[in-house]
């Protein structure tokens, strides 16, 4: 039978899918566009995807069936000509710590085979390299010697123990051997040995008495033979006339520590195996100890200020007493700001001093005592109440002056030191994971092995350079091995699972992504094109949900939703390739492509107020000692590939900053010198893309703040007072009127063991969460749960009279999320919608117009027209004289702003520098911009 080449949906009513029949080509690039809620994902993934799914699993076996549990048929006619489906989601990748972008793309066991099978393992502690040598080659090194040599086959026996070792002599005598060397010095088995048992003793029995020819080699073999099995394989061969002791070993031997190492194995580079984890951080790379950073957070101020926040004030303790003796002993001052002080007083009043007394007096008016005691210092003092206190409480004062900071012992390299100790081109596999993805590209096209080497490595290196470069081709050449996957983006954590995709080499999949395009810069978009291409090319169909121009232009086939979204969407606008789209009078999309609609370049860039925000000497991560200015009362763009440094400088620099200044924050900003006109503003507040809630009981209602005054209004309703209904009984988070089945979850939750937990719909309440009796209140026909099953724009209108509910409401409307639910799970919002509830629950607020915000890439999942409307937002909380920071790669949010800073000029090493700021025309003209060779054409220079 035929392959069909085309995949048909016949009669899609999944959410807001209004009944649509679709047909898809197969083995082509194929965009679905369509503003936000319009209903992409409700076709790609919970319709398409969703029955490939659910196929797949009917066409196992029944046992196998047991395990994974019934899946739900979307609600669809049938879809014909459907393959095996992949689903490529914007999902972040695992927060175990343990978990890397190594052994995410499965490179790291590729790079622990390679390491175990042609590694070299030196000395941990000399860094000389150790070989272990077969008896053959052994005799054959000590043939090659000057002829006529004499020698002495030498086995270790004992080294550096007490003892008096009495019995042992009498062995060796038994066994048949004539001489030991004790402590460096020959004796004759037949003297008596007698050796100070308090003292440590090394003892070398000697196997045989030899002159270097070639007929002894029959002697030699069985001497060296015998040597190596009276000692831990390990022998000296001692040159008579010289003195000097040569070292020969069937086992990687290390003479500096008197160790035997095994064998490299796989396992013995894998932090997750107690096999080749640190010992001391059980392969975390870190430790949680106390931080003297956060013990004196602000180094402007002096001890008798607070600079030390653990100390008590005068007058209220005999510790500070304590300090004053120290200050007067050692001769710093109180009133000294801590950075002044010099660094021995930092230490003595941090870390004490030791075993050292100091006389102590502590006076008040009717008391004097005068004692003499160790001072143990801040951090010590502690460290031992930490570790003797059975209170809570003060566990967890204590806890708020820790952090995790790298491992001693491993430099956070999570291995231990024999594994580290192992080198291919004298770079150890820490070493090689450090390195961005590009530097191990380059490292593994440049490396030489010899012959055998070479023969070994071969195919692992093949794999290891296909997937390297499958990472680069997805635009990830700046990310490091290394690096925890739980601090990757949605976009970055998508890019790994399609170049691991690609990796498999599939044929005839349907692969379906989710805006794989996310927190791409321009001029890696094409790469990412490419490789969508490739995996068309192997013969595979791409179905992608992108709002990118470029990736639509250069689609085989786009399907165009909407016209608008949720009840207004979920309809079929155009299809075709994007000459056809264009043409479309109907399709949005179309008239952007075109160029009919577009979003206006603000005819002036705002002034701001004069005043600023300055970072100086920021050195993390990949920066390089920047200065950057972020003028207030404006709206700020942060631009830059990939990698540059962007995130590094604003999130991880300049907010944890600021959120330190103001609220506290225990995490501690990168390198930097200083941060100059923290007073100008009086807030910071970061609307990252992280989920609202991590629970289905989360949801925008009661993240919002929309939930109490909905549950208020219920409670005054005449019904619910005549049954004496307070607010609590609408809430679905305490007993009474939540339904007490799935207590108030709508969902039960079903435990798969060794599979994802699987939600089931509550058969008791059906979904609604509240019992019968709630749900007998109304409000205009309405219950609890009805309204908490309205999209925001159906609340809008429903509670237009109800002015706390109606304020909050059209906020969310505003930011373009009118087509969400107010009672949808938390779970399920994409990280671009969690941001824009975040967001609009920010815009309901009073503000004080003193705010600055950050926003890192708020375009995430938004259509050309969602972008339009939530630069409106943006430009209203300016306009009330707040500052907004976003980072972004849109070109249609980078050419309206009033200043941009482009970071750069590459990613990894390559960037970290500031290339151009100004306004988008003066970025424009600075050539080694990227950022500014794509505005040029934007603002038609």
């Amino acid at each position: 039978m035929a392959i069909k080449n085309v995949i048909t949906v016949k009669g899609a009513r999944e959410h807001n899918l209004k009944n649509i029949n679709v047909t898809i080509p197969r083995n082509k690039l194929v965009v679905i566009t369509g503003l936000s809620g319009s209903g992409k994902s409700s076709l790609a993934f919970d319709t398409i995807y969703a029955e490939g799914q659910r196929r797949y699993v009917e066409s196992l076996s029944a046992y196998a069936r047991q395990f994974l549990g019934l899946m739900e048929k979307p609600d669809v006619d049938y879809i014909d000509g459907l393959s095996p489906a992949v689903s490529i989601e914007q999902k972040s990748t695992s927060r175990n710590p343990r978990s890397t972008v190594g052994t995410v793309t499965e490179i790291y066991d590729y790079y622990r085979l390679l390491f175990a099978r042609i590694g070299k393992l030196h000395s941990p502690v000399t860094g000389k390299l150790l070989e272990k040598q077969t008896v053959q080659q052994i005799c054959d090194s000590i043939l090659e010697w000057e002829k006529g040599t004499r020698i002495q086959i030498i086995a270790p026996v004992v080294r550096a123990r007490k003892g008096e070792y009495k019995e042992l002599f009498s062995q060796f005598r038994r066994d048949g051997f004539v001489r030991v060397r004790v402590d460096g010095n020959l004796y004759s088995l037949d003297d008596d040995i007698d050796l100070d048992k308090k003292k440590k003793h090394d003892i070398d029995l000697v196997i045989d008495r030899l002159v270097v020819e070639p007929s002894m080699l029959k002697r030699l073999t069985e001497s060296v033979e015998l040597a190596l099995k009276q000692s831990d394989r390990i022998l000296f061969i001692n040159k008579a006339d010289s003195g000097e002791d040569v070292l020969f070993s069937e086992n990687y031997f290390d003479p500096a520590t008197q160790k035997s190492y095994e064998e490299p194995q796989p396992r013995m580079f894998s932090f997750n195996s107690p096999f080749g984890a640190c010992p001391k951080c059980d392969g975390l790379g870190v430790l949680t100890e106390l931080d003297p950073r956060l013990i004196v957070p602000d180094e402007n101020l002096s001890i008798s200020e607070g600079a030390i926040k653990v100390l008590t004030p005068r007058n209220e303790g005999w510790n500070y007493e304590m300090v004053e003796t120290l200050g007067k002993q050692f001769n710093f001052s109180l009133q000294t700001p801590w950075k002044k002080l010099p660094e021995k007083s930092k230490e003595i009043l941090l870390y004490g001093l030791g075993d050292e007394k100091i006389k102590f007096i502590y006076k008040r008016k009717n008391a004097y005592v005068e004692w003499e005691s160790q001072y143990e210092g801040v951090v010590n003092n502690l460290k031992r109440r930490y570790k003797q206190t059975s209170s809570m409480h003060i566990r967890r004062w204590i806890e708020g002056f820790m952090n995790n900071i790298p491992c001693e012992e491993c430099n956070g390299a999570r291995l231990r030191p024999e594994a580290l100790a192992v080198t291919i081109d004298d770079k150890s596999i820490s070493d090689l994971t450090v390195l961005s993805i590009k530097e191990n590209t380059r490292f593994f096209e440049n490396i030489k092995l010899s012959g055998q080497d070479e023969e070994i490595a071969h195919q692992i290196l093949k794999e290891v350079r296909q997937r390297l470069q499958f990472l680069n081709n997805v635009g990830l050449e700046y990310l490091s091995l290394s690096r925890a996957s739980g601090t990757l983006s949605g976009g970055e954590a998508q890019r790994i699972r399609l170049a691991t995709q690609i990796g498999s080499q599939l044929v005839g999949v349907l692969y379906i992504l989710d805006e794989p395009s996310i927190g791409l810069h321009q001029r890696d978009n094409q790469k990412l094109i490419h490789t969508l291409q490739h995996l068309r090319d192997l013969g595979n169909t791409v179905l992608v949900v992108e709002h990118d121009k470029e990736t639509m232009e250069t689609a085989d086939h786009i399907i165009d939703l909407g016209p608008r979204a949720g009840r207004h969407g979920g309809e079929i606008v155009a299809t075709g390739n994007a000459d056809k789209i264009k043409k479309s009078s109907k399709s949005l999309t179309g008239k952007f492509l075109a160029g009919i609609e577009n979003i206006e370049i603000p005819a002036n860039r705002r002034k701001g107020n004069g005043k600023a925000i300055e970072v100086k000497g920021a050195l993390g991560n990949n920066l390089t000692g920047v200065n950057a200015k972020f003028p207030l009362g404006k709206f700020i763009c942060v631009t830059g590939v990939s990698g540059s440094g962007k995130s590094s400088l604003v999130n991880e620099t300049l907010y944890a900053a600021l959120s330190r200044h103001f609220y506290g924050s225990k995490k501690n900003p990168l390198q930097h010198s200083k941060i100059i006109g923290l007073e100008n503003v009086d807030k910071v507040i970061d609307l990252d893309q992280s989920p609202i809630g991590r629970t289905p009981r989360s949801n925008p209602a009661t993240y919002t703040g929309l939930f109490g005054p909905i549950r208020d209004l219920f409670s005054q309703l005449a019904e619910s007072k005549i049954r004496g209904y307070k607010p609590g009984r609408f809430s679905f988070n305490v007993k009474g009127g939540r339904c007490e089945a799935c207590e108030g979850d709508g969902v039960k939750k079903i435990e798969m063991h060794f599979l994802p937990d699987v939600y089931v719909q509550c058969e008791d309440c059906k979904g609604r969460r509240y019992n019968r009796e709630t749900l007998q209140i109304k409000y205009k026909s309405k219950t609890i749960a009805d309204v908490l099953e309205m999209t925001v724009d159906q609340a809008l209108e429903f509670m237009e009279n109800i002015p706390p509910v109606k304020r909050r409401l059209k906020t969310l409307s505003e930011v373009g999320l009118g087509y969400i639910h107010l009672g949808q799970a938390a779970t399920t919002l994409s990280g671009g919608e969690a941001q824009r509830v975040k967001l609009a629950t920010e815009l309901s607020k009073v503000g004080t117009g003193r705010t600055f915000y950050i926003l890192d890439e708020p375009t995430t999942g938004l259509h050309f027209e969602d972008i339009r409307m939530l630069l409106g937002v943006l430009n209203s909380l300016v306009e009330k004289g707040n500052t907004v920071v976003v980072i972004e790669h849109n070109l249609d949010v980078i050419k309206t702003a009033d200043w941009v800073i482009d970071i750069g000029p590459e990613g990894g090493d390559g960037g970290g520098k500031i290339v151009a700021k100004g306004t988008p025309e003066q970025v424009a003209k600075v050539e080694g911009s990227y950022t500014g060779q794509f505005l040029v054409e934007e603002l038609s220079m």
